[in-house]
């Protein structure tokens, strides 16, 4: 036999496409050549699979060798196609049987002795694998990764040798087991910690309970950040699922698989300078940027107006979908991005217009050029605005008395919260569309008469109405209420700090 089929899987964003290795060996010049739109680093793999072959005892064929990489038009990079292309050599030249070829695939790259390395995301690959039916062959520094998914058949193994004595049926491969791991979520940050601030600490529990995106903004140093960085310690933990794709974002990015922390709920704090594409995506091939890395998780962006503006903007479309697409001249790239958006700001280049302790030393232009660097659109998009003032001494005290509530006790009523929402309408309050709102936030004529009085004098717009009823609705759910009422109304109008108080107009 001069032909032979092997099966893989390239990367394409999350999903791991499946790609047929056809070895055909023919009469003429003895040569490698490779078609099927291969990169730099695939190309590359005939001198390292040569050396492979070589050092592991086998003959490499002295005849011409075509690899095809099936589909011609999909593009395949990386070092994962190494193993395949030797197996497929070796079998179109009858030095293995080709018995197991159809019901396995293969992924690793080769080093020149024939030992196996690791590939960047194997886990979309296992998922793909497994959702027909194959069993899966991986590296051994692969395996404790691709033991994550559950009914997936995957095997590991540390060189080209055992490979091939697996197929020729002279040795079995450890199957690729996860070792045994807690469910359960320890914060190390808690709520309790943060003295004061009650009003910030409802509308972190609000938010969380609903799916609300947030902004903290107040002066210098009154625990925005501490706030941010304990929402996670009262959200639900990932399900098996969640966690998966969580996993498999992380799998193919440059931060790569974790085992200690893949059930982990993400929470991603990029600084200020970060770039757009590092912030939604992108490079060649594309990579996931943060807003996929913080997917099912929160993403925190401190010193909100310090950003670059078309950096922000680009949050504008995936906040709104759940997910970015990266398009090139020959593709595209689909990264999911589902997730919960955190900010903080300073009202003014100095911190501290308004502040009781502390005169501002800005001037109206300085504060409108600073603000005017958040556009409308994206602060209509943020359903929360919330005010943290600056704390008293007295309750900074070490010696002084002060109780707070646990992130555990805060986390049971969002639990409680969010399951009521999906009981009700099947999904979270922040995901209600406008046919959810019309049925699901209805109001009587005196709320809706509130309301109406209130869009009136801050003019609002239909965005902000409608974010406006879904923190009134997530309110409600959080007081066990099936309806919506004027106190629920007055507390989520409450929670548009920036849109009242701080915007150019009203600098004095």
């Amino acid at each position: 036999m001069t032909l032979a089929i092997v099966y893989s899987r390239a990367s394409a964003g999350i999903k791991a496409p499946l790609v047929t290795v056809e070895a055909h060996i023919s009469p003429g010049f003895p040569g490698l050549h490779m078609v099927g739109l291969p990169e730099t680093a695939v190309k590359e793999s005939k001198d390292r699979v040569r050396s492979a072959i070589i050092n592991s005892q086998f003959d490499f064929p002295a005849r011409r060798i075509t690899i095809n990489l099936a589909p011609a038009d999909l593009p395949k990079e990386g070092g994962r196609f190494d193993l395949p292309i030797a197996l497929g050599i070796l079998a179109a030249s009858q030095q293995i049987p080709t018995e197991k070829l159809a019901t396995h695939e293969f992924t690793g790259e080769l080093a020149l002795t024939g030992e196996l390395r690791r590939v960047r995301g194997v886990l979309p690959v296992v998922l793909g694998a497994r959702q027909i039916s194959r069993s899966l062959i991986v590296p051994e520094e692969n395996a404790i990764e691709a033991s994550v998914v559950q009914g997936a058949e995957v095997f590991s193994a540390k060189n080209l040798l055992e490979v091939c004595a697996y197929l020729q049926g002279k040795q079995l491969l450890p199957n690729c087991f996860s070792p045994v791991e807690s469910c359960e979520e320890i914060h190390a940050l808690d709520l309790s910690d943060v003295r004061g601030q009650l009003h910030a600490k409802r509308a972190l529990e609000v938010a969380a309970a609903g799916k609300h995106s947030l902004l903290f903004v107040g002066p210098p140093g009154t625990g925005k950040t501490m706030l941010a960085s304990r929402l996670p310690s009262i959200l639900p933990p990932l399900t098996e699922e969640e966690a998966l794709e969580v996993a498999a974002i992380a799998s193919i990015s440059h931060q790569g698989f974790e085992h200690h922390t893949w059930r982990k709920l993400p929470f991603r704090s990029p600084h200020h300078s970060s770039s757009g594409p590092a912030l939604v995506g992108g490079g060649r091939p594309p990579k996931p940027g943060e807003i996929s890395l913080a997917h099912h998780g929160v993403l925190f962006l401190d010193e909100l107006p310090e950003f670059n503006r078309q950096v922000l903007e680009c949050l504008r479309e995936p906040f709104e979908s759940g997910h970015i697409t990266i398009s090139r001249a020959s593709f595209q790239s689909i990264f999911p991005a589902r997730f919960q958006w955190v900010a903080a700001m300073n009202p003014c280049p100095c911190g501290y217009i308004g502040s009781a302790t502390r005169a501002c030393q800005c001037t109206r232009e300085q504060v409108q050029r600073y603000l005017t660097k958040l556009s409308g659109p994206l602060l209509d998009r943020i359903d929360m605005q919330i005010e943290v003032p600056t704390l008293a001494s007295e309750l900074l005290s070490v010696n002084a008395e002060y109780q707070s509530e646990k992130s555990k006790i805060v986390k049971a009523r969002v639990l409680i919260a969010r399951q009521k929402q999906f009981a009700r309408q099947n999904k979270l309050n922040s995901d209600m569309t406008t046919p959810d709102i019309q049925q699901f936030c209805q109001l009587d004529t005196e709320s809706q008469k509130l309301l109406n009085q209130v869009m009136n004098k801050f003019n609002f717009s239909a965005r902000i109405y409608h974010r406006i009823l879904k923190v009134a609705r997530t309110i409600a759910d959080l007081q066990q209420s099936d309806t919506i009422g004027g106190d629920h109304l007055s507390e989520a109008f409450s929670f548009r700090y920036l849109d009242r108080r701080v915007s150019p107009i009203s600098v004095s």
